[in-house]
C-alpha cells in the first residue's frame, strides 16, 4: 500500500504521504487568472521558485492560455516561453510539470529537466504527443477534454456527468496505454471547467472517489475556476474576480485531499499547502483510533 493511503503513485515523481501540491507558473500574457504578471522568464522563474517556499511539491509552467475563447499561441512562441523557465527551474532542484498539448513543447521541456507533461487535452489536440510522452517515459496527465473552446463550454451537455466523464477518460486512458505510456505513470483529471458548467464541475467533486475508480492517481484542478465565482457569489450577485476565490480554491484542496485525491493544481500555494497538511493530520488521528 502506497503512503499515500490509496492516493497512488506516480512512477518516476517523489511520493508523498499526502495530497501533493501543485503550483502554477502561467508564461502567459493572457492567463484568466494571473495573465502577464509572470510573462517574464526570470519573473516567472523567481515566481516558481517563491511557490515551493510556499508549499508546492511542483510546479506545472504552461505557455499557453486555456482560459474559454483563448487564442491559440504558435509553436515557436510557446517554445520561447516555457523552455526557458522550466531549465531555469529545474535546474534550482525543482520538481517541474509542463502545461502544453504540444508535442514539440512536451519534447523539449522534458529534455530542459522537465519531470511530467500535463496535457489538458490528453494527448487529443497533438497525434504526436503520446509518441514523446511514451519514448520518454515520462508520467503524463490525462485530462477530460471534448475539444477547444473558442466560444464558451464547447460540448458542456451531459445527461449524467460524472458516468460520462468516467466513460470518456476511461477511453482516453486506453488510447495511452495503446500508444506505449506505462500505466503507472498515468494520472487522470476530470477537467473541471472543461466543457463544463458549475453545476458539473460541483457534481464531479462530489464523486471524486467515482473517478478513483479509473484506478490512477487524481489529479484536481479547481483553483479561482468559474464555478468558484458562480458559488460565491450566490444566485443573484457578480462573480468575484478570480484572484478572490483562493480561499474557496482551499476549501476544494481540502475536500479532493480528503476523497484521496494525488494532487490539487493551485495558483496561490500556502492556503493549499495548509489546508492537504491539515486534512492529512486529521486522517492520521483517525487511522491511530482505529489501530487501538
Amino acid at each position: 500500500m502506497s503512503k499515500q493511503s490509496g492516493r497512488g503513485r506516480v512512477a518516476g515523481l517523489p511520493e508523498w504521504d499526502r495530497c501533493a501540491v501543485m503550483g502554477v507558473v502561467n508564461v502567459t500574457p493572457d492567463s484568466f487568472s494571473d495573465g502577464g504578471r509572470w510573462f517574464d522568464t526570470t519573473a516567472a522563474v523567481k515566481h516558481g521558485l517563491e511557490l515551493v517556499t510556499e508549499g508546492a511539491d511542483l510546479v506545472d509552467v504552461g505557455g499557453e492560455s486555456t482560459r474559454p475563447g483563448a487564442t491559440r499561441v504558435d509553436e515557436d512562441e510557446e517554445l520561447r516561453r516555457v523552455v526557458p523557465v522550466v531549465r531555469g527551474l529545474a535546474s534550482e532542484g525543482v520538481l517541474v510539470s509542463v502545461d502544453t498539448m504540444r508535442a514539440s513543447v512536451a519534447e523539449q521541456a522534458l529534455a530542459a529537466g522537465a519531470a511530467l507533461v500535463n496535457d489538458v487535452s490528453g494527448g487529443l489536440a497533438d497525434p504526436a504527443m503520446i509518441p514523446v510522452v511514451a519514448r520518454a517515459g515520462a508520467p503524463f496527465v490525462v485530462m477530460h477534454w471534448r475539444g477547444f473552446l473558442q466560444g464558451g463550454s464547447a460540448k458542456g451537455v451531459y445527461g449524467d456527468v460524472v458516468t460520462e466523464v468516467l466513460d470518456e477518460l476511461h477511453a482516453r486512458v486506453r488510447a495511452v496505454l495503446d500508444g506505449g505510456v506505462s500505466p503507472d505513470r498515468i494520472v487522470v483529471d476530470p477537467g473541471l471547467g472543461f466543457s463544463k458548467e458549475a453545476e458539473h464541475d460541483l457534481v464531479l467533486l462530489a464523486h471524486l472517489d467515482r473517478l478513483r475508480d479509473l484506478g490512477h492517481p487524481l489529479l484536481v484542478a479547481a483553483s479561482r475556476k468559474r464555478f468558484l465565482g458562480r458559488v460565491l457569489a450566490g444566485p443573484e450577485g457578480a462573480p468575484p474576480p478570480a484572484r478572490e476565490r483562493d480561499a474557496a480554491t482551499a476549501a476544494v484542496s481540502a475536500l479532493a485531499a480528503h476523497a484521496g485525491a494525488w494532487a490539487v493544481r493551485v495558483h496561490e500555494v500556502r492556503a493549499t499547502a495548509d489546508a492537504v497538511r491539515v486534512t492529512r493530520a486529521v486522517e492520521g488521528a483517525r487511522l491511530g483510533e482505529e489501530a487501538r
